[in-house]
């Protein structure tokens, strides 16, 4: 009768053999928990849920409150590992959940973002007036119209992007926005081709 240490000695050294040739036997690796030090200095500890004996590439899952994270891990970059236990199949059917309804809200919320971000880029304008652009919107409402760029929906910075190309809004939104052009201009950034 052997001990629980002699036992779990058994199974590290199957378990690291099995790493070691390549993961050939990946049904007994799949759900082993194990602390891993990888050759650039990451310590961690992961469930094994599959491995690509054509990438070489170990897929672990970890735990971190919630939250799960999945690495993808290069099994060359193991420096060493110790197996902290067997457990049963991270991938069982039975035991999975998805939440479709935050899924599609995370969906909708980063394509949300993607339209935002994407209104941020100016089409058929050089990189100066992109730059001018960038350097408006930190501190203002910017968007474009066209090629013109329009900030507090009332002023409005035509090409070629000048003090002189400002026009519209009131006096004192329409200063400030020249003052934001000088600043740009005389920080090195040319706005004219």
């Amino acid at each position: 009768m052997h001990s629980k240490k002699e036992e779990k000695e058994n199974l590290k050294k199957v378990a690291a053999s099995k790493l070691n040739q390549g993961m050939e036997g990946e049904e007994l690796a799949v759900g082993c928990f194990l602390s891993i030090k990888t050759t650039l200095g990451d310590e961690f500890e992961g469930q094994i849920i599959t491995f690509d004996r054509l990438s070489n590439i170990l897929v672990l899952q970890e735990k971190s409150g919630p939250r799960r994270n999945i690495r993808l891990l290069k099994a060359n970059y193991i420096k060493e590992f110790s197996l902290l236990r067997q457990d049963e199949d991270p991938l069982d059917v039975k035991k999975c959940f998805l939440d479709l309804i935050s899924l599609q809200a995370r969906e909708d919320s980063a394509l949300r973002q993607a339209e935002a971000d994407s209104e941020r880029f100016g089409v058929g304008v050089t990189s100066e007036a992109q730059n001018l652009f960038d350097a408006l919107c930190k501190t203002l409402p910017v968007r474009w119209d066209k090629t013109v760029i329009v900030v507090m929906n009332e002023v409005r910075v035509s090409s070629p992007y000048l003090p002189d190309s400002v026009s519209g809004g009131t006096p004192a939104a329409n200063e400030r926005v020249k003052k934001v052009v000088r600043h740009s201009k005389a920080s090195g950034i040319s706005f004219f081709w």
